[in-house]
C-alpha cells in the first residue's frame, strides 16, 4: 500500500533529506518546534511541510501570529517559484491560512485578569476544525512568549497548547525564534522540554559566506539521526543534504 504521508505512525515532511534525518518522518500527533534565528527559513520550512502534505490529500492549517495570511502566501510563492499549485490547494481548502487575528486577541486581553489562554486554544481548535486539519503550523510561539509576559503563565500556556493539539489528533509544527544562530551558543529554554520534538536551524559564517545547517535535537517516541546536515533554500523547496552529498 502506498504511503500518502500520513499513517498511524509517521507524518512525512515531504523533504527527502529531512525525512532521512527523522527516519521516515515525524511520529503522528507529535508537536514539533522548528527553531532558528532570523533568515533561517523557519516559516518557509513549516509552510512547505504543510504544502507537501496537502498535495497528498491531507488537510492542513497554517496559523500566522505575526503576519497577515496574504503576506505569508505571497512570500512562500515568491521563494518557491516551482510550486505553481499553491493557490489551487488553498482554494480547495487543503491548506487553510489564517493571519494575525489570534495575536490581536491575545494582545487585547493580556492585561485583563479575566483573560485566559484557553480562549486562544479554543480559537485554534476552531481553525483546525475548519477543514478537519491533520497537520498544523503555528508561526510563531515566540510572539506568545512576549505577549504573555510572565514566565510561569507562558510555560503553563505552552503545556496547554501542546496537550490540546495532541487531543485534537493533529501533528503540529511550531516555529520559535532563537537568540543565537550558532550551535555552540544555543541554550535550551522551557519550550524544548514541553514539546515532543525539536528541529534546530543553525547559521554560521564560513569564508564570508553564510552556511545553513539543520539538526534534529529531539523527537519523542522515535529514533532519529544525530547528524548536523547542511541545507539550502531553493526555488523548488528545501534541500537537506546527506553527509555523502557535502
Amino acid at each position: 500500500m502506498a504511503n500518502n504521508g500520513l499513517d498511524s505512525e509517521r507524518v512525512s515532511t515531504g523533504i527527502e533529506g529531512l525525512d532521512a534525518l527523522l527516519y521516515g518522518g515525524v511520529p503522528s500527533k507529535n508537536q514539533v518546534l522548528i527553531c532558528g534565528g532570523p533568515g533561517a527559513g523557519k516559516t518557509l520550512l513549516s509552510f512547505e511541510i504543510l504544502y507537501n502534505n496537502a498535495k497528498r490529500g491531507i488537510p492542513c492549517t497554517f496559523i500566522a501570529l505575526e503576519e497577515q495570511a496574504d503576506t505569508v502566501i505571497k512570500n512562500f510563492k515568491k521563494t518557491f517559484t516551482e510550486f505553481d499549485d499553491v493557490d489551487e490547494l488553498i482554494s480547495k481548502n487543503m491548506i487553510f491560512v489564517t493571519g494575525s487575528d489570534t495575536a490581536t486577541k491575545i494582545q487585547a486581553g493580556s492585561d485583563s485578569e479575566a483573560y485566559s489562554f484557553s480562549g486562544v486554544v479554543s480559537d485554534i481548535e476552531s481553525l483546525v476544525k475548519t477543514n478537519d486539519s491533520k497537520c498544523v503550523a503555528i508561526d510563531s510561539v515566540s510572539l506568545l512568549k512576549l505577549m504573555l509576559g510572565n514566565v510561569l503563565v507562558y510555560r503553563k500556556s505552552m503545556v496547554m497548547l501542546a496537550t490540546n493539539l495532541r487531543k485534537m489528533g493533529v501533528t503540529g509544527f511550531l516555529t520559535l525564534e532563537m537568540p543565537s544562530v550558532q550551535k555552540s551558543e544555543v541554550s535550551f529554554s522551557p519550550e524544548f522540554f514541553i514539546f515532543d520534538g525539536t528541529v534546530v536551524m543553525y547559521q554560521n559564517w564560513e569564508e564570508n559566506k553564510r552556511v545553513f545547517n539543520i539538526e534534529v535535537v529531539k523527537m519523542r517516541g522515535s529514533n532519529h539521526s544525530l547528524a548536523l546536515s547542511p541545507y539550502e533554500i531553493t526555488n523548488r523547496g528545501f534541500k537537506v543534504f546527506s553527509l555523502s552529498e557535502v
